[in-house]
């Protein structure tokens, strides 16, 4: 397994770069999936480490709190890729009522569910820009059009990394003029 510290270097070098490739902006929301089994090189959903949520949970934590974004961080299926954020964070979304646990949730959620100043479980959100640790597919909680971020990093531990930003909807077709800094 990879070290806790070479772990933490890892996810604040993906997540600094994927913000500031996505160009997000204040008030604007990121969404996480992660899979702490992946993490330490196991099959997604075998072999859960709250060790890991929390040092993964709080580099992304803080990065994210010093942009003066807001943070989603989905569930895993059992709990149908419900995500855990922030009450205040609320636009649209609707509470649910669980609470994460180690194997129904897993431990990334129940993580956030317990580090959270007043956290909520919601079913769905539109976020802005999202990372994927170890293929947990989060892109169900992306805006429209969901476009994929190449970054330097491909894994964090064992996990395969991926990430992507949104842009807004191209529209008009063949005489239409678009905004270059917004594709």
């Amino acid at each position: 397994m990879h070290s806790i510290e070479t772990i933490r270097q890892e996810v604040h070098a993906a997540i600094d770069e994927l913000l500031t490739v996505a160009k997000v902006r204040e008030g604007q929301l990121l969404v996480v999936g992660c899979s702490t089994s992946e993490v330490c090189g196991k099959k997604i959903g075998t072999d859960s480490h709250e060790d890991v949520a929390a040092v993964l949970f709080d580099e992304i934590y803080k990065l994210v709190t010093d942009k003066r974004l807001h943070l989603a961080v989905q569930c895993c299926e059992h709990l149908n890729r419900a995500l855990v954020m922030e009450r205040d964070a609320l636009t649209w979304e609707e509470e649910c009522n669980v609470v994460p646990q180690i194997h129904a949730g897993g431990a990334m959620a129940m993580t956030a569910y317990n580090r959270f100043k007043d956290p909520v479980v919601v079913e769905f959100v539109q976020a802005d820009a999202g990372i994927d640790i170890g293929d947990t597919f989060i892109g169900m909680h992306m805006k429209h059009v969901a476009v994929p971020v190449r970054l330097d990093i491909k894994k964090i531990g064992e996990a395969h990394v991926t990430a992507c930003r949104v842009r807004p909807k191209s529209i008009g077709g063949s005489r239409a003029v678009y905004n270059d800094a917004l594709l």
